[in-house]
């Protein structure tokens, strides 16, 4: 077998990608052992290992390439992949047999080539990347089966047996499908019993049937809305990229409420009159209820869901159909890029710009970039919608790479909300208060005029950091070096970051005083606390991933809302994405400086997304819409392209700063985070790794430093930044420098190529 269980040892492919996705991939590689008998095979296995290993065939079975097989791994057996035809590395006499191949479809190839792409570009172990394909390890079992009943092809002188319930039960056959017992029984109101003596007396046969999940298939031909001049435009050339069986990658860039929605969807109809399939990749796929309802409108079936809700019957049912072909259109979050589709036609990354399509653990990947990758792969366009796209999606467009395709005017003449900034230097909240006298003055008016409000905040809980008053001291994550979020209405303190969780304590653990703490600054249940108190007559309510924990609950609060029956609406991002609310016409950002103190890279990026997005959730009816901006800073060129609704010059502007500091989209980066339980031995391992960084022109490490979150779920953490010239491939450098490091077994690195936050 291969040697090797560490990611250093990971060889980086001649074709893998020395630059970003944006610049494209190299040409295929020929499969030449598809569909050959192989005897000695290369079997990948779903584990964080650097190489497949070789197994041998047995004469008695067939085993193509992408075939799903048993093997044996030490004293146990595992499910695999065979990736191709056998190293020649290993004696024969030391390989081990394959156990047995299961009945599943076997791996495309074009699956099997974009997680070796993924695990170069990542410098992840291929076997990591392949664990995210098999989102269902039952699904590649063989399908059981069931009994179902029909009637007897001959009934004769049992005619004199039937009674009334059985007559009902022949009755509920009549020009139907067979059905199992259960369903049957219920139908004809009866027991079950009723028809397993039917059935031992010949009044109906029996005969297995595999069981499997049905699926609504949406009709591309179902009537969708009339569309304007310009969005007619914009669709006919998505329709024309689908129709040409070809890569193509298009930037949809249109303002909030543009109806990029519906632009895209007649993309989706012309996929399926051509009988190919449909991934949508959406930020939030546990709380998109009313784009759900749009596709369905539009096209007289919901999608097939794809995310971590789902019941492992679900994932079961939904992963094998989707091999098979029988779902057209899947939505969902990044997980089910790696989906085994039969025949994917289209691929739609809505919210491209969105932080969430970035997995920041595990395989450090970013799903909005290996979109573009499987595209490419299998000969499909994709499109990438945003009314705020990212600065990388910007660059490729500028370059070349990309196509754009624009909608600058929302739909049916509705005007873009108007956006004034708050300074709460002049107009400041009354002490222990959030809301400003301009903003609630704005409210009484709204609420005067059986309108709806929005108030942002991007702090969940009651108050982020909870002191005592008698020694200072704040209550802490003992696992993470961050505040425990006081959650009031729970009565509880949490760490967003690892979890933990503990009542509110009365006593101080640090000097003893009773009953000293006190909330510091807002969250979003304490601000609610403010609203029901400045109006009481007003329905509030929470719109945040605490209140509504289950996707059920999030389409009930849209619901509500679209009725009318919330008068005060309280949101994180959650209530940013997406949603058309068409009564809300004023939204209120309550700490729009929020965003701007991380201090990394993307801080102004991230910011500018978000307040323009959230602003964008007002006015999308018939009555016009306004959005106010609480800020300390009004004169920050964030603030200051909001106001002047100048999404160009903030771009702009932020652009000549990247190119100025070598940044992306100009630069590349990759991040080292070093990790242990031990902080004296973290520090040693990344004095080593200091040591052997690499020296040389256009290469700058930065490094290293403690990371913000210096401790994360009891480990500490240290970060590394490699930062390089747009000419340097990173991969083969990082894998040079850290494949003469030797790790202890209790420290962890994790490489971020291309990293999104700096935490």
């Amino acid at each position: 077998m291969a040697s090797g269980s560490d990611w250093r040892a990971a060889a980086i492919s001649s074709d893998s990608p020395s630059q970003p996705q944006a610049e494209g991939l190299g040409p295929a590689r020929p499969e030449s052992v598809e569909n050959i008998d192989l005897r000695t095979v290369k079997v990948l296995l779903p584990l964080p290992l650097a190489d497949a290993y070789d197994y041998s065939v047995p004469d008695s079975l067939e085993v193509p390439a992408g075939s799903f097989v048993v093997v044996p791994l030490g004293k146990r057996e595992i499910l695999g992949v065979v990736w191709g035809e056998g190293t020649g590395e290993v004696p024969r006499e030391k390989l081990r047999d394959i156990v047995s191949v299961l009945p599943a479809r076997p791996m495309a190839e074009t699956l099997r080539r974009f997680v070796d792409w993924v695990a170069a570009y990542t410098l992840a172990p291929p076997g990591a990347v392949l664990r995210m394909t098999m989102g269902s390890t039952s699904a590649l079992e063989a399908p059981r089966t069931e009994l179902v009943y029909r009637p007897a092809e001959a009934i004769g002188d049992t005619d004199l047996k039937l009674t009334a319930a059985r007559r009902r039960v022949l009755e509920a056959l009549k020009d139907g499908p067979a059905m199992p017992v259960a369903e049957l029984a219920h139908l004809a109101g009866v027991g079950p019993s009723v028809v397993k003596t039917m059935a031992s007396i010949g009044l109906l046969s029996a005969e297995a049937r595999v069981m499997r999940r049905s699926f609504p298939q949406p009709d591309g031909l179902h009537d969708g809305p009339t569309l304007s001049p310009e969005q007619r435009r914009v669709a006919d050339a998505l329709i024309d990229k689908v129709k040409a069986h070809a890569f193509s990658a298009t930037l949809l860039d249109g303002v909030p409420g543009a109806g990029k929605t519906e632009v895209y969807f007649e993309a989706i109809a012309a996929t399926l009159a051509e009988r190919r399939q449909v991934l949508v990749l959406l930020p939030e796929i546990a709380l998109t209820a009313q784009w759900l309802k749009r596709f369905e409108d539009r096209f007289g079936a919901a999608p097939a869901s794809w995310h971590s809700d789902l019941t492992s019957l679900e994932r079961r049912e939904t992963w094998r159909a989707i091999a098979d072909g029988r779902v057209s259109v899947v939505v969902g979050a990044r997980s089910a890029l790696f989906l085994p589709f039969a025949d994917l036609g289209l691929i739609v990354v809505d919210e491209e710009h969105d932080g969430s399509f970035k997995q920041e653990e595990g395989v450090t990947y970013n799903a909005r970039d290996m979109a573009v990758v499987r595209a490419r792969l299998v000969s499909a366009p994709v499109v990438l919608a945003s009314a705020t796209p990212s600065l990388e999606s910007i660059t490729n467009v500028t370059a070349g790479r990309y196509g754009a395709l624009h909608l600058p005017a929302r739909h049916g003449g509705q005007k873009l909300a108007t956006l004034a900034a708050v300074d709460l230097r002049k107009a400041p909240p009354p002490r222990g208060h959030w809301l400003s006298p301009p903003v609630i003055d704005a409210m009484k008016e709204t609420l005067a005029a059986g309108e709806q409000v929005l108030l942002f905040l991007n702090r969940r809980g009651y108050a982020p950091i909870t002191l005592c008053r008698a020694c200072g001291h704040g209550l802490e994550c003992p696992q993470c070096s961050a505040w425990l979020v006081e959650h009031r209405f729970r009565r509880v303190l949490i760490c967003h970051h690892c979890g933990y969780s503990e009542p509110p304590a009365r006593t101080c653990k640090h000097c003893g005083a009773i009953d000293h703490f006190v909330a510091c600054g807002p969250g979003v249940e304490r601000l609610a606390e403010e609203a029901h108190a400045l109006f009481p007559e007003a329905r509030v309510e929470l719109f945040t991933s605490d209140s509504l924990v289950s996707r059920a609950e999030a389409t009930a609060a849209v619901e509500r809302m679209i009725a009318g029956e919330i008068d005060i609406l309280i949101g994180t991002q959650m209530a940013a994405k997406g949603h058309h609310f068409p009564n809300l016409t004023l939204v209120v950002v309550v700490d729009a400086d929020l965003g701007l103190n991380g201090g990394d890279l993307r801080a102004g990026e991230r910011t500018f997304q978000l307040l323009y997005q959230v602003a964008g959730r007002a006015g999308r009816q018939d009555r016009p819409g306004r959005a106010l901006v609480q800020t300390h800073m009004p004169e920050h060129p964030v603030m200051q392209a909001l106001v002047a609704n100048d999404r160009d010059r903030f771009v702009t502007a932020e652009l000549a700063g990247r190119a100025a500091a070598g940044m992306p989209p100009y630069g590349r980066l990759a991040a080292l985070v070093v990790s242990g339980p031990d902080a004296a031995l973290v520090d040693n391992v990344c004095a080593a790794i200091a040591r052997q960084a690499p020296h040389q022109p256009g290469v700058t490490v930065l490094g290293p430093s403690t990371a913000p979150l210096a401790l994360l779920r009891g480990r500490h953490r240290r970060r590394f930044l490699l930062k390089t010239g747009r000419d340097i491939a990173v991969q083969p450098l990082l894998h040079a420098w850290l494949s003469k490091i030797g790790l202890p077994a209790s420290v962890r690195l994790q490489i971020d190529i291309d990293p999104y936050s700096f935490m």
